[in-house]
């Protein structure tokens, strides 16, 4: 038998998308040989290597991770045959640069997703994702959740992965408990997320094996809850997909990857932040699902804000500390604690870019168009302590946290702080709620509308 010819493939990613593509796909794949993963948007998660434990017999020494940045003299040194992409929130043009430079260098360029990449669930899956960072899919998510609660339901989330720590240690994770969190040193990003699931009773799991977390989650639920990240879709085939869009960045549905994708296949899109958008932002926005999904329910949605201290903003100089994610490769120029200072009557946004210091300095040269505002970046214990002195070293009289957990519990803040909570409320009918009851009544659907070509006009 003649002998076959092991493709080399090099994995684009960003600790997440592109660990499930390898394990779904390349693992156990006899004629792929893949030499790295590059990674980037995430700092400091280069210069690991994916485990053997989790990489296979193939792969006994792991394999390497580093910098996107060192791409194109990889492609030459291994003589790679294909890269594959696989991490979200870019735009089109994007990727399609990538794609060029891939080509100029002599490989084939490749994305990867879709039906091959989901798993399937022995238990009924509902999945939430996004066309974008930020839209409030997070809180779309915690909405799903309480509904499927009072209907009586045992619902355990899985989240989309956030494996910045010890991979191998990380393959699967159960969290149950705030102490929990502790026990697995999650980072701010996995805390915003994880949190708020907890607190009201859900169990979440994550890491970085998909197959063998929902072969655990499975068995401690009545529905499967996905609770994607940024806007990728989901790693298992849903039976309901509920897809969050942002009228504040009307277009963005469109071209970026893979929010179209999310578009495409929702069986429920839900139109946030109507109390606060443009109505020509989400007139845009409707067209679009009009367009490319008439067959979707539309829901409108708000995304009412409180705060704990409205004293603490009304007549104050503000330092408005944002969601990290939203604000670098979610690109949103402001966020909710931009809102809340307008509502309560800020007198001043405080620049804190004068103060800021190592890697909080280092994320506003990556992404300039942050502006005056801090994102809460805390991928490890480092960063977390460069926030820390940055906020405590901004000149201002008080602190809006505007993150989905308080700051207060893991850093030091030495101004007086106020912390703002927001929850999804949707606005008349159709609602989740009967988006919900509708599922339930029905024989689930596997894969939804996986495969569906849309009515694109």
């Amino acid at each position: 038998m003649a002998k076959v010819n092991k493709k080399n493939v090099i994995i684009m990613g960003a600790a997440g998308r592109d660990f499930h593509n390898f394990n779904v796909l390349y693992r156990n794949n006899a004629n792929v040989r893949v030499v790295a993963f590059t990674a980037t948007q995430i700092p400091d998660i280069e210069g690991r290597r994916y485990p053997a434990s989790l990489a296979g017999r193939r792969y006994p020494k792991g394999i390497p991770i580093v910098d996107e940045s060192e791409l194109l003299d990889l492609i030459s040194k291994h003589k790679v045959d294909e890269v594959v992409f696989s991490y979200s929130d870019v735009s089109y043009q994007y990727i399609m640069e990538q794609a060029a430079e891939v080509m100029a260098a002599g490989a084939r360029f490749a994305v990867e997703g879709g039906r091959p990449t989901m798993i399937k669930a022995k238990k009924p899956v509902v999945s939430v994702c996004a066309v974008r960072t930020g839209c409030g899919k997070s809180q779309t998510t915690r909405r799903v959740a309480e509904i499927l609660q009072e209907m009586g339901k045992k619902v355990v989330a899985i989240r989309h992965p956030m494996p910045y720590g010890n991979l191998a240690r990380q393959a699967c994770q159960r969290f149950a408990t705030l102490e929990d969190m502790d026990r697995h040193k999650c980072t701010i990003e996995e805390r915003e997320e994880y949190e708020p699931h907890i607190v009201s009773g859900v169990t979440v799991f994550a890491g970085v094996d998909y197959e063998k977390i929902v072969r655990e989650a499975e068995k401690e639920a009545d529905v499967l809850l996905w609770d994607g990240g940024n806007n990728d879709m989901s790693f298992y085939e849903s039976d309901l997909l509920i897809t969050v869009v942002d009228p504040h960045r009307p277009g963005h549905e469109l071209t970026y990857y893979p929010g179209l994708v999310n578009l495409l296949l929702a069986d429920a899109v839900v139109i946030n932040k109507v109390d606060s958008a443009d109505p020509e932002g989400v007139a845009t926005v409707r067209a679009n699902i009009a367009a490319y999904n008439p067959e979707a329910v539309v829901i409108d949605a708000a995304s009412p804000i409180s705060v704990d201290k409205p004293e603490l903003i009304t007549g104050k100089r503000v330092l408005v500390v944002e969601d990290g994610p939203t604000l670098t490769h979610g690109e949103m120029p402001y966020g909710a604690g931009v809102v809340a200072a307008e509502k309560f009557g800020a007198a001043e946004l405080v620049d804190p870019r004068p103060y800021t210091v190592n890697s909080i300095t280092e994320t506003f040269e990556k992404y300039p168009d942050i502006g005056i505002l801090l994102p809460a970046m805390g991928y490890g214990d480092e960063q977390v302590k460069d926030l820390e002195t940055t906020i405590n070293k901004t000149k201002c009289d008080s602190v809006i946290i505007a993150t989905p957990i308080d700051l207060k519990r893991i850093i030091k803040i030495r101004r007086p702080a106020t912390r703002l909570s927001y929850r999804l409320q949707e606005i008349g009918t159709p609602d989740l709620t009967g988006v919900l009851e509708s599922f339930l009544a029905k024989k689930p659907h596997k894969a939804g509308k996986s495969g569906r070509t849309g009515s694109k006009k």
